[in-house]
């Protein structure tokens, strides 16, 4: 980061109250006239207490990953350094590295800076904190590297930060597997460089041999697949020895049984789990927040809360082939440099479709997510 200096930043719109004076019906009603120089002092341009920008000292921030243009300049010396646990509405858990646990605001500033972000604050943030008691106050978010995020309401949801790999887990069944969805994960990891592995769990429920040509074709791009049941065991120290010593964040949609494999894994989390709806072959939500958990054997996981839909974030279509490991290497093969490889005539990518070389499934997931507008 560059050198600490004094940075012009936007603050968000309505975080201050208004400045101009008002109720002077009310003011005239009860003290009548005073003489006072209120007309010169009015002021009509945008700066001073109307401008939404201020100067804060700190590093300019060209990445903005850490959900703002500048990292405030702080007094690390009367702070502490932390781990963010979960966060609940306005407090968060903060966990230092000899354990200890705080439960912490954030300051003000942090909160009132302009940023794309639903949260100030994300499960696997590395912060500083300045404690008092069993509690604290959050004074900067450290830069940020390993995010998930997907679209909520047009802004950016960092489910989680500073993580190297990405736990894809799937059901075989109760509820039925969805590729479409894993696709999408993948290409979340894809972008920002999270390795992925998926996990399709409840193997024990079906014949696994259906199953095998879906697991073949992830496997061919390279993806690690593991096929385990929390249920008997099958599978889960392999499982384990992928995670140790590795900051990982485990997703998937309600159901597929993410509590479950970290229990099976770690049984002293004790994560609550629940049985999937017979009615509607749904999962109930149990976990409701991203959780960072400490592994007894190395690492960390963050459990995360059952994703029934997952929009991508700052993806454009355009950028969605470069983003599919088995599209990517017939880009560059097409007629038209533009080519969106749906409709195009002399298209490498359909070609590769037509001749066997590109998984048809896989290109109609392309499809889809290029044309369904929530990327």
């Amino acid at each position: 980061m560059a050198k600490k200096k004094k940075v012009r930043v936007r603050f968000r719109k309505n975080r201050q109250v208004r400045t101009r004076k008002t109720g002077f019906t009310r003011e005239f009603a009860e003290h009548g006239f005073t003489e006072d120089d209120s007309v010169r002092k009015e002021r009509l341009s945008g700066k001073g207490e109307l401008s939404r920008k201020r100067t804060v000292i700190g590093d300019r921030v060209e990445n903005d990953d850490c959900g703002f243009s500048v990292i405030p300049d702080i007094d690390t010396s009367a702070c502490l350094e932390g781990r963010v646990l979960e966060v609940k509405g306005l407090i968060s858990n903060v966990r230092t590295s000899d354990g200890r646990i705080y439960r912490c605001a954030v300051r003000r500033l942090l909160k009132t800076l302009s940023t794309d972000q639903r949260h100030v604050v994300a499960a696997g943030d590395r912060v500083q904190f300045l404690p008092d008691g069993d509690e604290g106050l959050i004074q900067r978010v450290e830069q940020r590297t390993g995010i998930l995020s997907r679209t909520s309401r047009g802004r950016q949801h960092v489910l989680v930060a500073n993580v190297d790999r990405i736990v894809v887990v799937a059901s075989a069944a109760e509820p039925g597997l969805k590729p479409h969805l894993i696709d999408r994960f993948l290409v979340a990891a894809e972008q920002v460089g999270i390795e992925p592995i998926i996990c399709i769990n409840k193997i024990d429920l079906i014949d696994p041999g259906p199953l095998q040509p879906l697991v073949g074709v992830f496997a061919q791009m390279g993806y690690k697949v593991l096929q385990i049941s929390a249920e008997t065991g099958l599978n889960i120290d392999l499982c384990k020895s992928e995670l140790a010593d590795r900051e990982s964040v485990i997703v998937g949609q309600s159901g597929v049984g993410k509590s479950s494999i970290l229990n099976a894994i770690e049984p002293g989390l004790a994560l609550r789990t629940a049985a999937v709806s017979a009615e509607t072959q749904k999962g109930r939500h149990t976990t409701t927040t991203a959780k960072l958990l400490p592994l007894s054997f190395g690492g960390f996981i963050v459990d995360t809360p059952g994703i029934r839909q997952f929009q991508l974030w700052d993806v454009t279509a355009e950028e969605v082939a470069g983003l599919f490991r088995d599209i990517r290497p017939f880009v560059d093969g097409c007629r038209f440099p533009n080519c969106t490889h749906t409709h195009e005539e002399d298209c490498a990518v359909k070609a590769s479709v037509a001749d066997g070389r590109l998984d048809m499934r896989r290109y109609e997931s392309y499809c889809h997510l290029r044309s369904d507008g929530q990327l």
